[in-house]
């Protein structure tokens, strides 16, 4: 079989993998419920938000943070897909994959698949009800859609290789708990909540590094009104900035992860994952 023919196949394979458990993630009572739990939850708070004005330009709290929430959601696409691979590659998912011909680039495409799909299906349930909830929102414009279209993208592909080589990393799921603490804080002062303009000036810079400021602002540059851009950093959605930043993250995470995963591919074995199980069987006990 040819390389490209290999790939392809690969490609197919994970492919289908990935919608197989996309839709039984949907059709499973525990993660159904991680579906619906957060965004029920941000509808909820958005809901008595939806009356509160920030500052004196009348625009409303909820208003400010329903796109941001978008974004911060998809940022956590890196979270998820560490989880992930964590998980698996304690049970032995991956050592299977890595024993298969070809098995670990299908591996690779079915959980992007599988994790971008449960995303962008997070999204819709956040949005579409939050559009009825919130008033204020550029909606009605094709151009507000295209530009939430590509900063999505862009973000999915900025964030899901940081995922991979955090969830390369970890050698078990108790090890994820590590990586919580340092995103909770990029999250707060990343302006999720609270417009960033609103911190001191070395939150501000800190909270640029991250890749959640970004795709909080870029949600809100497709989905806010023109007016709403004066609570921004410089008063502009900064479009050029957001493509550069993502970009560089992008290409970071898409250089780095092959080389990690390869590494840690090579580390598995049989009695690696039976010390792992030995390991967690003797935590719970």
């Amino acid at each position: 079989m040819s390389a490209t023919s290999a790939t392809t196949t690969a490609v197919r394979a994970g492919w289908t993998r990935g919608l197989i458990e996309l839709r039984q993630s949907f059709t499973n009572g525990a993660d159904l419920l991680s579906h619906l739990l957060w965004p029920v939850m941000m509808l909820t708070v958005m809901f008595f938000m939806r009356d509160s004005a920030f500052g004196s330009g009348g625009l409303l709290l909820a208003t400010l943070a329903l796109p941001s929430i978008l974004g911060m959601n998809a940022a956590m696409g890196m979270v998820s897909m560490s989880q992930a691979l964590t998980a698996e590659r304690e049970d032995g998912t991956l050592l299977r994959a890595k024993a298969t011909p070809n098995g670990m680039p299908g591996y690779l495409v079915g959980k992007v698949v599988a994790v971008a799909g449960g995303l962008l299906a997070d999204l819709a349930i956040l949005l579409i009800p939050g559009m009825l909830i919130v008033d204020g929102l550029a909606v009605t414009d094709l151009g507000s859609w295209l530009t939430l279209l590509w900063v999505l993208v862009l973000g999915l592909i900025a964030t899901l290789p940081i995922g991979a080589i955090l969830g390369s990393v970890f050698s078990s799921a108790r090890g994820q708990g590590l990586i919580q603490l340092p995103v909770l804080g990029m999250i707060a002062i990343s302006g999720i909540f609270y417009p960033i303009t609103s911190m001191p000036e070395w939150l501000q810079w800190a909270g640029q590094l991250s890749p959640i400021y970004w795709l909080g602002l870029g949600m809100r540059s497709a989905l806010l009104p023109d007016a709403a851009v004066t609570v921004e950093i410089g008063e502009s959605w900064r479009h050029l900035e957001t493509i550069g930043v993502l970009g560089v993250w992008a290409a970071l995470g898409l250089l780095l992860a092959p080389v990690v995963l390869r590494r840690m591919a090579r580390g598995e074995s049989g009695s690696s994952v039976a010390e792992r199980r030995e390991r967690a069987l003797r935590r719970v006990g």
